[in-house]
């Protein structure tokens, strides 16, 4: 293969830790019919990348590229593509899951997965948005109906779902509970937070009540205890897609809803977050960016579990 027929890309042969990372030369994709083929200037970097690493996750056994996100120029457009031409800087999510591919220079994608990049933002800001933006939009808009002036719990409100969860409550109108560490809560105030609890400190469960939605981004006991702050009719949206079947017991014997999804690529869901970036509702704070080849150390520091927002691969 020669060189314009390939390209780098982030590949692993084996799971385990971030050293399992390494650059590779990969034949570059080509569009097929209702595909676009992308140029990748940034890519974020997500808690389902460093999971699948570990575990394989839906993938199964490896070789494989990671990453959904996506941020770049259309470079060719495959039979039939009428909404995006080359040149055009686009952003959106690859279908999950096994859409994965954007932790490389090129990828491929069904074009109704992207939409305009707005032109007010950059390529690292774009590249940080979609998986984490479209998961609170599917969660909040798409299944908990968030209304304005409902009361809505976001768990973990300072990481990469959560914050984007945040700005998006709040531009619906609703009033925003959110959960930190003490140290978060300055940051939490700043994107919007009504109050802010500290889950080290604070039995959320006991201090919060009559709240119309919640977003579980934690999973496991977390789920079961949220729906115990809920108004009658409310609902718990877990964005952990498995789990006991005591989350939905536990609701049917509240009388309230329990519902568990993984978020999917959408064109219309693309364009409702690109519509709040415009009107200047919602950014994505940038925990860190690391060139392509550095993937291992943006890995590293998501397993911390510590990290405030999202972290960013930019490509050149």
């Amino acid at each position: 293969m020669s060189d314009v027929n390939t390209m780098r890309a982030i590949s692993q042969d084996v799971l385990g830790g971030p050293g399992v990372l390494r650059e590779v030369r990969i034949e570059r994709p080509a569009p097929r019919p209702n595909e676009v083929l992308v140029r990748v200037r940034a890519a974020g970097v997500n808690p389902t990348d460093w999971k699948h690493r570990q575990t394989g996750g839906f993938l199964g056994e490896p070789p494989f590229v990671l990453g959904w996100d996506v941020s770049g120029v259309v470079e060719a457009v495959g039979i039939g593509v009428a909404r995006f031409t080359p040149g055009d800087e686009v952003f959106g999510m690859l279908p999950y899951p096994f859409g994965h591919g954007s932790h490389a220079e090129y990828v491929t994608g069904p074009a109704r997965a992207f939409t305009r990049k707005p032109a007010g933002i950059d390529h690292t800001q774009a590249g940080a948005l979609p998986l984490v933006s479209l998961t609170a939009w599917q969660a909040l808009v798409e299944n908990a109906e968030l209304r304005r002036g409902q009361r809505v719990l976001i768990h973990a409100a300072a990481g990469g779902v959560g914050h984007v969860a945040v700005q998006i409550a709040k531009a619906r109108g609703a009033y925003v509970v959110g959960t930190a560490s003490a140290g978060k809560h300055d940051f939490l105030r700043e994107i919007g937070v009504d109050e802010a609890i500290d889950y080290r400190e604070t039995d959320v469960a006991e201090a919060v009540k009559d709240v119309d939605v919640v977003l579980d981004t934690i999973g496991g006991d977390t789920s079961v205890r949220s729906l115990r702050v809920l108004r009658p009719g409310g609902v718990t949206v877990s964005i952990l897609p498995v789990g006991s079947d005591e989350f939905h017991e536990e609701a049917d014997r509240l009388g309230v809803r329990a519902v568990r999804m993984l978020v999917d690529a959408s064109h219309s869901g693309m364009r409702a977050i690109a519509e709040l970036v415009e009107a200047g509702k919602l950014r994505a704070t940038i925990a860190g960016t690391f060139p392509l080849a550095d993937a291992a150390e943006a890995h590293r520091l998501g397993d911390t579990g510590r990290t405030t927002g999202k972290l960013v691969l930019t490509v050149d």
